[in-house]
């Protein structure tokens, strides 16, 4: 088996270009464990609750507990960058760390639109987070668990159903390990039904997944060119896509 201290220490070997994977896997250690699982309005109050926009930014996930898979992960999103900017590699207004909340609905009902914003592009159906990365070029996109490191953000989907079907799980790869001859995916998340932590399932489990690396998340202030609603990710609760239309969406080849 190969344990967390070794995923851990693979980080040595990553490429300048991955040094940001390192800095989430930093900022995965840092998060709470356990509080929960929940999907409801308190859920999603308290994901809203749980980060202030800056400077300086505060981010507190014990307020985001208990939560959801795509609230976790978009927490340690949001950690990476404060850290970034805190450690002076990288400058976000404070407007654009308003543009960054992860808002509640209009009328404080609900979390913002699937589709709608950073947060509601983050959280859709579908791929949320690889089609922001591709529109803004935060990084790369891909399928390949040959090619995945430590610290990519990752989509699971449990069937190959995209869309109104769905069912899928926003989460961070750790990487790989061989348990009695079985090859396991391990990720970090609000996993069902305990809440943040690590998690490790076989790799037979999962129809398809989507990775999303962080290489340039300076062109987050860039945000202002997004549509403030994506058509397609917006569609997505209503409607079907496929795991080919997914790989196009979020310019995979």
């Amino acid at each position: 088996m190969i344990s967390r201290v070794l995923i851990f220490l693979c980080l040595a070997s990553l490429s300048a270009m991955a040094d940001f994977n390192s800095l989430i896997l930093k900022q995965i250690r840092t998060m709470p464990e356990g509080g929960g699982y929940a999907t409801d309005l308190a859920a999603h109050t308290g994901l809203a609750a749980s980060v202030q926009g800056g400077p300086p930014t505060r981010i507190d996930p014990t307020l985001a507990m208990p939560g959801y898979c795509s609230g976790g992960t978009y927490l340690v999103f949001l950690k990476t960058l404060a850290a970034l900017q805190d450690n002076h590699r990288l400058t976000l207004s404070p407007e654009i760390w308003q543009s960054l909340l992860p808002r509640l609905r209009r009328n404080g009902t609900d979390t913002l639109p699937d589709g709608e914003g950073i947060w509601g592009r983050w959280n859709a159906n579908g791929p949320g987070t690889a089609r922001l990365f591709f529109e803004l070029g935060l990084g790369e996109n891909f399928t390949e668990f040959s090619n995945a490191r430590p610290g990519d953000f990752l989509k699971i989907f449990w069937t190959d159903a995209v869309g109104k079907k769905e069912h899928g799980h926003s989460a961070i790869y750790l990487g790989q390990e061989t348990i009695d001859g079985v090859e396991y995916v391990r990720f970090w998340s609000s996993n069902q039904p305990d809440g943040f932590g690590e998690k490790s399932i076989p790799r037979t489990k999962i129809a398809q997944a989507i990775f999303s690396r962080l290489e340039h998340p300076e062109k987050l202030t860039s945000w202002k060119s997004l549509p403030e609603r994506d058509p397609y990710l917006a569609g997505l609760l209503r409607t079907e896509s496929s795991f080919a239309e997914a790989r196009k969406m979020s310019g995979i080849r």
